[in-house]
This record gives C-alpha cells, structure tokens and sequence, in this order.
C-alpha cells in the first residue's frame, strides 16, 4: 500500500495491529510528496492516525484480507459503487425532462401555436 502525503506535517502512528505483524508506520513528519510504502503480510485490521492531526480526525484503517472481493473488476451493482440508487433515478428522470423540453420547444418553434387557441371560425 502507498501512502501519498498531499500537504505538510504528516506522520503514520499505528494504533493497533494484528498479532504477529511487524508494521511500525512512519513516526516522522513529512511533508508534501513524499510517499511511503507498506506491504501488509499479515491478515487482521490495522487502525493508525496521524500524531499533528490527530484531534481532527485524521484517522485510518486499513483492512487485510485473505481475497479481497474487488480483485478484479467485473460487473457491479450501482449500491457497491458507492451511489444510492435513488441518485442514479434523480439523473434519468432529469436527462428525460431536457429531452421533452426540447422536443416541445422544437414543437411550438415548427408548428406555432396551438390548434385550440386560435379565434375560431367566422361564418
């Protein structure tokens, strides 16, 4: 696993470890761009935080297993996405709503006004 530091100030302090693992993070403080690399052997969770930031809730776990389930892209379900499945109807009803909308206007702009609003008949 890489860990990629985005701004300043930032350290790996495990907080807990599963037995046998030998994982001690990186207790110095770095900086923008650096990058750390950890390879987890050792099946279990690992939870660690940040020291500087820790009050903030710079907190993380990391979570090693035998066959991790999303090894190899496939089909998904929108729910494993990350995406409630409402969001995903929200979208199509609103691309369905510009779609009518355009072919009304395109309607009114070809054939004008309505057969029914016209003065009616003189005779």
């Amino acid at each position: 696993m890489e860990f990629v530091w985005m701004s300043d100030n930032h350290n790996i302090v495990p907080d807990s470890t599963p037995e046998g693992s030998s994982w001690s993070g990186h207790e110095p403080i770095e900086n923008e761009g650096f990058t750390y690399t950890h390879t987890f052997s050792t099946l279990g969770t690992y939870e660690y935080h940040c020291q500087p930031h820790e009050s903030a809730g710079m907190v993380g776990t990391v979570e090693v297993v035998e066959n991790p389930s999303s090894g190899g892209g496939g089909e998904k379900e929108l729910e494993e996405l990350g995406v409630p499945i409402q969001a995903h109807w929200v979208g199509a009803a609103t691309i369905l709503g510009i779609i009518v909308t355009a072919i009304f206007t395109f309607y009114i702009l070809k054939y004008g006004e309505s057969a029914h609003t016209g003065t009616g008949r003189n005779g």
